[in-house]
């Protein structure tokens, strides 16, 4: 039986976080047992220097929208974890999904995968599937699987649903979609996850791991609270 808390990812993304915040967030997962600090680029160095071995530090790749060039990508993938960065939740460019460019999809992904594990260091790679851009689409539910199929093919180790950021949050029925598409990949939700009752239900749909800067709120409801086999 696991515990809620680690489950939950920490996050500070907001463009105002100082270097105090970010040492406040750190100090919360260790004395809560979150699973990972996830911290904007520029702070991974700072947080790994306070975490060290006691949590996991992440942090967001070419955030929100995921249309940096290619090599820009890759060196930020690159620098996150020379800086120690031991996960990475990237924005794709679904552009050029959109614009039926499947293989470049597939080929601006890979090669930021493969960048990010130069070092040869374990790191976890996620690449985020905001629901709320497949609303629209007329063949909706096909297009997340076939992106998270394409997630799953540039040798990801995540299909993480949601950013916080796109026009709407991940919901249950968008948890089960890529479920079934990629059963075998590790499913991430972050977005509007704000109580303990809406982490439970992603967790219990198949997430294995949520987003959130409310992740002390969440606990606080819920501390010891097994989440798996319930």
């Amino acid at each position: 039986m696991e515990d809620l808390a680690r489950h939950l990812d920490f996050a500070n993304h907001h463009a105002t976080a100082t270097p105090s915040d970010i040492k406040k967030l750190c100090a919360d997962v260790e004395q809560y047992g979150f699973h990972t600090a996830f911290v904007n680029p520029t702070y991974v160095a700072l947080a790994k220097s306070i975490l060290a071995t006691h949590a996991k530090v992440g942090c967001v790749i070419s955030f929100p929208l995921g249309q940096d060039a290619t090599d820009v990508k890759m060196a930020a993938a690159n620098k996150a974890v020379s800086d120690g960065a031991d996960e990475l939740d990237i924005v794709p460019n679904l552009g050029l999904y959109l614009s039926g460019d499947k293989q470049g999809f597939i080929a601006d992904m890979a090669k930021v995968t493969e960048s990010a594990r130069m070092f040869g260091k374990p790191v976890v790679i996620k690449f985020i599937l905001d629901p709320g851009y497949f609303d629209t689409l007329p063949n909706k539910k096909e297009a997340m699987q076939d992106v998270a199929m394409c997630i799953q093919q540039s040798g990801a180790d995540f299909v993480k649903i949601g950013s916080g950021m796109g026009p709407r949050n991940p919901t249950v029925d968008d948890v089960k979609i890529v479920k079934e598409a990629v059963p075998d990949m590790k499913i991430k939700a972050a977005g509007g996850v704000d109580t303990k009752e809406k982490a439970l239900a992603l967790i219990t749909a198949g997430a294995d791991r949520i987003g959130t800067s409310h992740a002390i709120t969440i606990i606080n409801g819920a501390t010891l609270q097994a989440v798996k086999g319930e």
